[in-house]
């Protein structure tokens, strides 16, 4: 049936659910289907096939239970340095043979600028316990990198996609009160809360796109759903669960051509020494930011410290949504010592992986 129902994220219908579904359902949710449903407005059976024919149709890239690994993991957007004759291969191992690297994305910026030589960005997750350094410098030696930067989150402002809410904001649209900074310090879970947290992230099957997805996934963790289900709420009274969400696929077009988005745009602020959390917290509340972190970025970027997301069709709409953060700054009195844009090119978007058994397998498999 999935084929004769429309499929494109432009659909009136279809927009209707994933104005809810990217990024609006917060938290752990027995029954997230019908959560959004009743948010859109749409009735529960046209929910469950339209989400169907979108993942099928490969519009909707995974459904999944997504988690604060901030609170699991030490993790840290990382800039290489990478020969331009090894960039691609470097790319390729990263998306492809290294589970915890997330986001891989090679960036370009507009002209020679403080940081402009370091072209690979990911994110690198790593177990409690275990060094982001340690793993970057095996990285560096499977892949030909001559240098890194491992630049930590100190605070989270924004944190959310929402491709399709997005499109219709103005340059300037932004929350009432400044962003709340969460805080990135990790939690202690126990056997059977990691037995369910491992179960409960991975992405969703065609099959378990239903009223009931996770009886499944109870099986896997080995307890019953009702116990399932208490448990990953006491995950979320934790802090360690984010948000129940369908992602769109915002790099590659649709079979018929379409895009979510043409250019991502990674902004850098440099505010001054004590004033991150106010600056961020101005920055983050703007909507157009999917992501908005407190780094540092050091001398290689022009002591940047805030950093965050736009994503747009137009280059110049995404640059207006910059401007108009950057007169918003000014206005309140934050100085800004330096700012840039660096632009996304080739990009693979895929989770990090968190699990202490698999970082030992794959350190055992490339070790030496």
């Amino acid at each position: 049936m999935s084929h004769t129902l429309p499929v494109e994220h432009t659909d009136p219908i279809n927009s209707q659910i994933l104005a809810i579904s990217e990024d609006l359902i917060a938290g752990f949710q027995r029954q997230p289907f019908h959560v959004i449903a009743e948010k859109s407005g749409v009735p529960l059976e046209t929910v469950l096939e339209r989400i169907r024919a979108m993942q099928e149709a490969g519009i909707i890239r995974r459904v999944r239970q997504t988690l604060l690994s901030t609170k699991l993991a030490h993790g840290a957007l990382v800039a290489w340095k990478v020969p331009e004759e090894k960039l691609n291969a470097a790319f390729d191992f990263m998306a492809k043979d290294d589970p915890f690297s997330g986001h891989v994305v090679i960036r370009s910026t507009d002209g020679e600028v403080s940081g402009s030589g370091y072209r690979l960005w990911t994110t690198l997750k790593v177990p409690v316990g275990q060094s982001l350094d340690e793993h970057a410098k095996v990285l560096m030696r499977l892949t030909g990198a001559t240098e890194y930067l491992l630049m930590p989150a100190n605070g989270v402002f924004a944190l959310g996609v929402g491709h399709t809410r997005r499109k219709t904001l103005e340059p300037g649209d932004k929350s009432d009160e400044p962003a709340v900074m969460m805080t990135t310090a990790t939690v202690e879970l126990t056997a059977e809360e990691w037995r369910v947290l491992i179960a409960l992230k991975e992405e969703l099957t065609l099959e378990e796109i239903r009223e009931n997805p996770w009886t499944q996934r109870a099986d896997i963790a080995g307890v019953s759903l009702e116990r399932f289900c208490e448990v990953a709420e006491t995950l979320n009274s934790k802090k360690v669960i984010g948000r129940f969400s369908t992602f769109l696929e915002h790099v590659k077009p649709s079979a018929t051509g379409e895009r979510v988005t043409r250019f991502n745009g990674l902004f850098h602020w440099a505010v001054p020494k004590g004033r991150e959390i106010e600056g961020g917290a101005q920055v983050g509340r703007h909507y157009c930011m999917t992501h908005c972190y407190w780094r540092e970025g050091g001398p290689q970027f022009g002591d940047v410290n805030i950093m965050g997301v736009v994503h747009g069709t137009e280059k110049g709409r995404v640059l207006e949504h910059k401007a108009a953060i950057d007169r918003h700054l000014e206005s309140v009195g934050i100085p800004v010592s330096y700012t840039n844009v660096f632009w996304g090119g080739r990009s693979e978007i895929k989770p990090s992986e968190i699990s202490p058994k698999v970082y030992a397998e794959w350190h055992a498999k490339h070790a030496g």
